[in-house]
């Protein structure tokens, strides 16, 4: 029979929102959204489901405490204000990159574009715009071209990197995207045929921010 003094293995120091948000984050990382569930993250933290609720309502809570965590971390060690230029693709880069690390921000970030982390890229863009000299009228529709771009770009490469294994050889593998590509007719695809040496060796960094420099070019010219 269990004595008073005995204790189940539960947790003895105080649980926190911030406790709970970086055990939510490591799960996601390692198993995926579909992982993230109260009952895990309790067993992770040795504690009840109640406990965990008395700071977090549901999933869609958590999964927007942990993207805001993630997103407020990598803007405030990315960005660089002595140029806006460069504080814009500090931030497209910063984004891009923390999305491929945890491709579940992106997911998020997708859902609620009224979230506290949309809102802190949209305002790191926008405010560098307006350092630009962008007239006002044209900085809402810069700010979100950029932003589409950059959410759509750093998703799109996420997902591609989940449907490869990780032992599989990436310019391997692109080699042969490259060759089916140019096993279709030159006379009907001829651009596909002129880049598709381009593929296998490619950097999705170096044309991620090739794309970004292409839209700060066209909206400086609004100037």
């Amino acid at each position: 029979m269990r004595t008073r003094n005995q204790r189940t293995d539960r947790r003895t120091d105080a649980l926190s929102k911030e406790r709970i948000v970086d055990a939510a984050i490591e799960i996601l990382d390692t198993d995926g959204e579909s992982a993230l569930t109260f009952r895990t993250l309790a067993a992770r933290l040795a504690t009840g489901s109640g406990a965990i609720y008395w700071h977090v309502a549901d999933k869609n809570e958590l999964l927007t405490a942990a993207a805001n965590h993630i997103v407020a971390r990598t803007l405030g060690a990315s960005v660089n204000d002595a140029d806006p230029r460069e504080g814009i693709r500090a931030i497209a880069l910063g984004v891009f990159n923390v999305i491929d690390i945890h491709p579940w921000v992106g997911t998020q970030l997708s859902r609620e574009p009224w979230q506290t982390a949309m809102l802190q890229i949209f305002e790191g863009i926008g405010g560098r715009l307006r350092a630009l000299g962008v007239p006002e009228q044209a900085q809402f529709d810069a700010a979100s071209v950029l932003l589409n771009y950059i959410l759509g770009v750093a998703g799109q490469n996420a997902a591609n990197a989940r449907l490869l294994p990780r032992e599989v050889d990436r310019s391997a593998f692109l080699a042969s995207i490259a060759a089916r590509w140019t096993q279709h007719d030159p006379a009907e695809y001829p651009f596909v045929h002129q880049v598709a040496a381009q593929i296998p060796n490619h950097d999705d960094q170096e044309q991620f921010l090739a794309g970004i420099n292409l839209i700060l070019a066209g909206i400086e010219s609004t100037r």
